[in-house]
């Protein structure tokens, strides 16, 4: 039997006149994942407060058992600035002690790309003072994961870290034996590693068995039981639930919500997008050309982040675009909307961008705009403009839109200056979308945004017949929205990845493989030697054949799917090359499969 490690007994808080927790019971034993969602301000991060003892409750009690090894991450830090990385991570341990550990060597390459922190100047003797929120919130993360916890109590594991970041860190908490109770907005992250569900609402928390996807499952059928009057909610929760229960198996590794019972719950419920329809409608909002890309050059002062980029932005098109950080991905969206907001006289580098004459864009940027704190949420909304069309014949006002967006008619007349971070970000997007633009450049959309405010800007966007890129780091967010996933692999060049996030992730997995020091081997021959050197010779002239073919490959694509966008309603056209793009997507597979076998030899 499972040792219970923290009991909460009829747990109350209450700050001002809000009740965030009601006479909560809950418990945590050994083996637990447990991942915690809800609104953001519904009391998510207080509850794990007092988990940790962190945080005393007003009534009720929280206890835990004896010799508890709890290890927390709080939202804020507590790691000394005068210190040293190495000090703070590793101690006084002997290089030759710490650099030994297979634990400490994969926590360091997982969360930092190295043994030797690449990115920081001075590697693990750089002083942590200088640092910034994201560098220090690692550090805090990787002491953490080095020690031997028999909890882990973790708010927003999962900011600031990358797509590999994520990828990595799931896996490792997959693999340790300590209970785990995790706040996090990544549902990508909940269903790898969580098998119960929290969920905070209005003071009480519901208990549901299995990650995300079954407790969407979970919650759409307690809410259809229920009858409740949040029609509108729970409607959002079967078109998720729909948009998970058709997609790929591997977005879960138990997927115990693929029931019958989950077929009939979404019967009625149509695919999240009509892309033929939306694709009509945004050639009729943009003719032909939105953005055109020939021989771009992306400069980020003297370093070159991407060269001889040919590219089209097509109507309609929405690019998922990832890559590794500083490869060049907010530049690029930097440099497409300084030609837009100059007509194409403000140029890149070199090469040349082509800017439809009829493009409205709007640009999401990771910084939050200013505006005047003294400003009511619905007057900053109405400053844009009081109602939107969102195409397909929705008309929304700004108050209707505001309630979509979480701000009640009471919130929407809260100065801005009061709002918390999540919540500006919420009306910042508001904002954009208000103005009916036909193209959106979103730059991590995600940060700050609850899970039900994402599925209502998921289902915003569903309906929105533009051309849209979206950088995230929130892998069910660019499943979700996008069609197409586009990849900066810090080699300067843009490529199409057919098979999306799970292909860049094999990608980035080969290229470190590839880069990394071959071990030392055991004594061998002169000859052996010899041979094994010229075989490893022959093999990276041919990687770098095979890399020059598929960037040719990745061109023919983009062509390819320019045309089809191009000659949409000429159907005898669009099969033709439709084949043919299906031939060279076979072919390029091909290719890469013997990409990945010589960069192994190599």
């Amino acid at each position: 039997m499972a040792v219970n490690l923290v009991n909460v007994e009829a747990v109350s808080k209450v700050y001002g006149t809000r009740t965030l927790l009601d006479g909560i019971s809950l418990g945590v034993s050994e083996g637990d994942r447990i991942g915690v969602v809800g609104r953001n301000g519904d009391g998510k991060t207080t509850l794990i407060r007092m988990l940790a003892k962190l945080e005393e409750p007003d009534t009720g009690r929280v206890t835990q058992s004896g010799g508890l090894r709890m290890g927390v991450l709080t939202q804020h830090d507590s790691l000394d600035p005068q210190a040293t990385v190495r000090h703070e991570i590793i101690g006084d341990m002997a290089d030759h002690e710490w650099a030994g550990n297979a634990k400490i060597r994969d926590v360091l390459t997982g969360l930092f790309g190295g043994l030797d922190l690449p990115g920081f100047g001075q590697g693990l003797d750089t002083v942590i003072g200088p640092l910034s929120g994201g560098e220090r919130r690692r550090i805090a993360l990787a002491k953490l994961l080095i020690a031997e916890q028999d909890l882990l109590v973790l708010d927003e594991p999962t900011n600031h870290l990358d797509v590999e970041g994520i990828s990595w860190l799931a896996k490792h908490l997959q693999e340790r034996r300590s209970a785990l109770v995790c706040v996090t907005h990544d549902r990508w992250f909940l269903d790898q590693v969580c098998t119960r569900m929290w969920d905070v609402q209005r003071g009480a928390v519901h208990e549901y068995e299995g990650g995300y996807s079954d407790y969407v499952f979970a919650r759409a059928e307690r809410e259809r039981i229920a009858a409740t009057e949040e029609s509108k909610r729970q409607n959002l929760m079967r078109k998720e639930l729909a948009w998970l229960r058709r997609g790929a198996p591997a977005r879960t590794s138990k997927p115990r919500y693929r029931i019958e019972a989950a077929n009939e719950l979404i019967a009625d419920v149509p695919p999240p997008r009509d892309t033929s329809e939306l694709m009509r409608f945004a050639n009729a909002r943009l003719g032909k050309t939105v953005f055109d890309l020939e021989d771009v050059t992306v400069q980020a002062g003297p370093k070159v982040l991407l060269k001889q980029l040919t590219w089209h932005l097509g109507p309609g098109d929405r690019v998922g675009l990832v890559g590794v950080n500083g490869a060049g991905k907010t530049s690029l969206l930097r440099a497409l909307a300084a030609a837009a907001r100059t007509q194409g006289e403000e140029q890149p580098a070199g090469g040349s961008v082509t800017v439809g004459k009829t493009v409205r864009l709007a640009y999401l940027s990771q910084e939050v705009g200013e505006l005047d704190p003294s400003l009511r949420v619905l007057e900053a909304v109405q400053r844009v403009r009081d109602r939107v069309d969102l195409g397909k014949g929705r008309e929304m006002t700004a108050g209707q839109l505001c309630e979509q967006f979480g701000f009640t008619k009471e919130k929407q007349w809260t100065p801005v200056g009061d709002l918390s971070g999540g919540e500006r970000r919420r009306l910042q997007i508001l904002r954009l979308l208000m103005d009916e633009p036909n193209v959106l450049f979103l730059d991590e959309p995600t940060n700050d945004l609850d899970i039900e405010t994402l599925t209502q800007l998921e289902d915003l966007l569903d309906g929105w017949p533009g051309s849209m890129i979206v950088i995230s780091h929130d892998r069910f967010f660019i499943e979700r929205t996008t069609d197409t996933v586009m990849a900066l692999l810090g080699d300067a060049t843009l490529r199409m990845l057919p098979r999306g996030l799970d292909e860049y992730l094999e990608r980035r997995r080969a290229m470190i493989e590839a880069a990394a020091p071959a071990p030392a081997p055991a004594a061998k021959s002169a000859s052996a030697g010899t041979a094994t050197s010229k075989d490893g010779r022959a093999a990276k002239k041919e990687l770098q054949k095979i890399e020059r073919q598929l960037n040719k490959m990745s061109d023919r694509e983009s062509n390819l799917h320019a045309q089809i966008a191009e000659n949409s309603t000429d159907y005898d056209k669009v099969a033709k090359l439709d084949a043919e793009l299906r031939e060279l997507i076979a072919e390029r597979d091909e290719l890469e499969m013997r990409w990945l076998e010589l960069a192994e030899e190599a």
